[in-house]
């Protein structure tokens, strides 16, 4: 499956946010990266700006660009704000709603984990990362894969975070889309407004 590979922490500080998920190096060096880093930015164009938007968006879900041009067009297609059913559409994608539930640290791990068949949804399984999850199903960790380490430490440490679109049973180890989350309920700091923009010039 593609996915991106280069360096986590240059995103991380090119975008002044942690999106691959290392607050370690934005407190070391708060600057961009590069020789000429601690240096004024020039200002930006209207253009650099809404390509930025999309590209910190594509990383903060681990998306390449084919990928996320062809949700947009779904996204345009569907009744409703399109900048929101973008987001909607990422939110609803398996592997988010696996990191969301905190059944996996990051979304790299929860990636991992659906590729690796440890994850079901409505008690199938399904190893494909970009599945979109509907109102109503249910993603529940695989019986032998309850112990795994990585999934335990996770739901241990953080627990299950809570969202008003998902219900969590940790007993079962299991999670119910309970319905689409709207924008006040989607934590990621991204103006889905300029990525519109973008993609309607």
């Amino acid at each position: 499956m593609a996915r991106y590979t280069g360096p986590k922490v240059r995103i991380s500080r090119r975008y002044n946010e942690p999106i691959l998920g290392d607050n370690k190096a934005l407190q070391k060096k708060n600057y961009a990266p590069g020789m000429h880093g601690r240096g004024k930015k020039r200002k930006q164009s209207e253009y650099a700006i809404q390509l930025s938007e999309k590209q910190k968006a594509k990383y903060i879900y681990g998306l390449l660009e084919r990928q996320f041009a062809k949700l947009f067009d779904t996204a345009s297609r569907k009744k409703g704000v399109t900048g929101e059913v973008l987001l909607q559409l990422l939110e609803a994608r398996l592997d988010n709603t696996v990191y969301r539930l905190g059944i996996a640290p990051t979304r790299r791990a929860a990636r991992q984990l659906v590729l690796h068949k440890h994850i079901l949804v409505n008690g199938d399984v399904v190893n494909i990362a970009s599945y979109t999850l509907k109102p109503g199903d249910l993603v529940a960790v695989r019986e032998r894969s309850k112990s795994l380490e990585v999934i335990t430490d996770s739901l241990s440490l953080q627990g299950a975070k809570k969202y008003n679109w998902l219900e969590w049973d940790n007993h079962e180890m299991a999670g119910k889309i309970v319905n689409l989350p709207p924008r006040e309920d989607i934590p990621e700091n991204i103006n889905e407004q300029l990525i519109v923009e973008l993609y309607s010039k």
